[in-house]
């Protein structure tokens, strides 16, 4: 399997066709999420809708733990990738996964231990809280499996091979919704049907990513010694990775904090609400892919020694961005309403159906600045500029919090969404204002 080649020809096409099986990939992991709402919306009833729908951001905030820790190991990596040190780049792989499935190990029986009372202190209705913590503790059980795959995948992408998590994710969706099926409409399960079925397709997914990716590295050096487990790499991993799960965590955390918000409303707006955050998750899938596209391209050719073209890597992003901000916003304008009926089944409340429409309509304008602050976030990570960034990020999530307590009791449920926006465009301007400046190409984090 050829891989993709960021350090010559036309930019915006290496980028391109860089994020292009990411994107594909994450749409089918975003898909699969989205069948485990739909099928307990449909097939069981609305309070399981919004048991699924009441830990979404709370689970979010893992999987940002988890991409961003992978994007720790896969900056270095993609760094010694095209500098040509493949004793460091193998060492640095190595590290990363062994410290990241410890991370995950504790973090999973931890969570599993407070599920309940996490719950409860995100607000949780109180028609819905047993089956929200039951989810959440079948979760956490595969929380490790979670983990090793997102970083394995991101390790994947650095080396060039974005199409073998592609591949994987196929395979795991596919095989998760049939699951899900199974699991629900035959054995009756319900809730906890839809998260077992996602621990399994996950654990087999990571199981096999894990083995391709083994094999491949072989290809590196045969022969030769490597240090499974390095201290000065897993320093610099950190440094990268620390903010880097920090700005992948800011809107989760951010959506977390103002869950509990949404959660007061009650379980109607809270299955509308949580119906709209998986149209959500697949709006931001190609957004995401070319801010990672960025990322790699960037660390890839700073390691080659070629700054200037990181620059028109980046200037040639913002085309491919505007393109799927347009796509985007007229889907959502367009089809609203029946995205979000998918979702409900005839006993549903109208009340569900006007919240997820309405948070649809209005942020279908704005996705736009989204993908401005991911490509320009892509480009510091991915030179190791991590000061500026992890700030711009924080700015973010205290606007979207500050905005959402202090409003909700005068413009209601909207004030969730009318936050969002305003700490995208401050993260963007911050973000941007350090690129012009230059300083990311001082940066040497080898």
């Amino acid at each position: 399997m050829k891989s993709s080649d960021m350090l010559h020809g036309n930019t915006g096409k290496s980028l391109f066709l860089f994020a292009l099986p990411m994107i594909i990939g994450n749409l089918f992991q975003q898909l699969y999420t989205m069948v485990d709402s739909i099928i307990v919306g449909r097939f069981v009833n609305e309070n399981a809708l919004a048991a699924v729908g009441a830990s979404y951001a709370l689970t979010s905030v893992f999987i940002s733990v988890a991409i961003g820790g992978g994007i720790g190991a896969s900056v270095l990596t993609s760094q010694y990738l095209g500098a040509k040190d493949y004793s460091r780049m193998r060492s640095s792989i190595y590290t990363a996964l062994i410290t990241f499935l410890g991370i995950s190990i504790l973090l999973g029986i931890g969570g599993f231990t407070l599920s309940s009372g996490i719950m409860r202190w995100l607000n949780t209705p109180d028609n819905i809280i047993d089956q929200a913590a039951l989810f959440l503790r079948i979760y956490f059980i595969g929380l490790p499996f979670l983990f090793m795959y997102n970083v394995l995948a991101a390790v994947f992408n650095s080396l060039g091979k974005s199409k073998i998590p592609l591949y994987l994710l196929i395979f795991s969706s596919v095989l998760n919704v049939l699951m899900d099926l199974f699991f629900v409409i035959v054995f009756h399960l319900g809730v906890g049907g839809v998260a077992w079925a996602t621990l399994i397709a996950q654990g087999i997914s990571a199981i096999l990513a894990f083995l391709i990716l083994i094999r491949y590295l072989r290809n590196f050096e045969k022969g030769n010694y490597i240090k499974r487990y390095d201290i000065h790499l897993l320093g610099k991993i950190f440094r990268i990775a620390v903010p880097s799960i920090l700005q992948q965590s800011i809107v989760s955390i951010g959506m977390m904090l103002v869950q509990s918000v949404v959660n007061g409303f009650g379980s109607e707006v809270l299955a509308g609400y949580s119906s709209a955050m998986r149209i959500e998750g697949i709006c931001v899938v190609p957004l995401s892919a070319m801010g990672n596209a960025v990322s790699t391209f960037t660390a890839q050719n700073i390691g080659a020694g070629q700054k200037e073209r990181v620059k028109k890597g980046y200037f040639s992003a913002y085309i491919i961005l505007a393109a799927f901000a347009v796509l985007i916003c007229g889907a959502l304008e367009l089809f609203h309403t029946p995205i979000i009926s998918a979702f409900l089944n005839k006993e549903s409340s109208n009340l569900a159906l006007q919240t997820g429409t309405a948070y649809l309509k209005f942020m279908g304008f704005f996705y736009i600045m989204l993908g401005l602050k991911m490509i320009t976030d892509g480009l510091l990570r991915g030179a190791g500029d991590m000061k500026v960034f992890t700030a711009a990020n924080l700015v973010n999530l205290a606007i979207r919090v500050f905005v959402a307590f202090q409003f909700a009791p005068v413009w209601g449920i909207a004030a969730v969404w009318y936050a969002v926006p305003m700490g995208w465009t401050a993260n963007y301007l911050l973000s941007f204002s350090r690129y012009l400046t230059g300083k990311w190409k001082e940066i040497d984090i080898r």
